[in-house]
């Protein structure tokens, strides 16, 4: 039985290395239902926070609970298999695999491997298959991973993560490198996968506030590892908090539901 109802909480969390604060009473709850962006800087604390909720790092001090579970007093291995992963890091990583079919690549991800070094059932083919007719992408599940698009390969990323049926998918920062086209295409997927019934919560990790898509419900702020606002989009993504936490003079617009910013030219005397 789960232990706390929240699906992520982190209370008076801070973290320090080599004597510098690199989170500082950092407090976020994320309930069931609600779908995240985390925005900030390079620097800001959002890698570190990502690590400490999946478990391969610990804050120095403060409480930490994800899916129920309270670290310090749970099977972090298990609780990574409800948890779905997807970076660009990724891509590095089967670039060393010429062989893997977009098909087996999908399959590795019921078991959070690299490769797949396990049986497979039948059942577990069809729903792989399932996921990569999902993101449009079933025609090319007896391709090679390395001959596919950037586009394809983060949309069979995502497929992969969504394997073991997670109960949360982290989204970390996976348009980097993708062109406009592919971009679109991939935040369109992303779009599908909070319509899933019973689908996971998403966390989406940027600092383009362009791909924060309709679905995405709050944001959390960061600026040198604090936290500078965190709420419903709408009321946490506006100009004066945004440029608290970019550091630069900005104007906001919203179209269709998406927020867009713009850098205000800075005047020298």
């Amino acid at each position: 039985m789960a232990e706390t109802a929240s699906v992520i909480s982190l209370r008076n969390i801070h973290w320090q290395r080599n004597g510098k604060n690199i989170l500082h009473n950092v407090n976020w709850e994320v309930q069931k239902g609600e779908h995240w962006a985390l925005l900030g800087l390079n620097g800001s604390g959002k890698t570190s926070i990502l690590k400490m909720v999946t478990g391969y790092q610990w804050p120095t001090s403060g409480e930490l609970s994800v899916l129920g579970h309270i670290f310090g007093k749970t099977n972090l291995p298990e609780l990574r298999k409800s948890i779905g992963w997807v970076s660009s890091s990724l891509d590095d990583i089967y670039h060393s695999r010429p062989g893997d079919t977009a098909l087996e690549v999908v399959l590795s991800g019921k078991f959070a491997s690299i490769g797949l070094y396990e049986d497979i059932t039948q059942l577990d083919i069809e729903k792989a298959l399932q996921l990569l007719e999902r993101f449009n992408i079933s025609h090319l599940s007896d391709q090679k991973i390395n001959l596919l698009s950037q586009g394809e390969k983060r949309r069979a990323m995502i497929a992969r993560a969504l394997m073991p049926s997670p109960r949360l998918i982290i989204l970390d920062e996976p348009c980097n490198g993708l062109d406009i086209y592919s971009k679109e295409e991939l935040l369109s997927a992303i779009e599908d996968i909070t319509a899933m019934p019973d689908g996971p919560t998403v966390l989406y990790v940027t600092h383009h506030i362009e791909e924060i898509v309709p679905s995405i419900s709050h944001a959390l702020l960061l600026n040198n590892g604090q936290v500078i606002a965190q709420g419903l989009k709408k009321s946490t993504l506006t100009e004066s908090l945004l440029q608290r936490t970019f550091q630069v003079p900005l104007t906001l617009a919203w179209e269709d539901e998406r927020p867009w910013i713009r850098v205000k030219s800075v005047q020298t005397q």
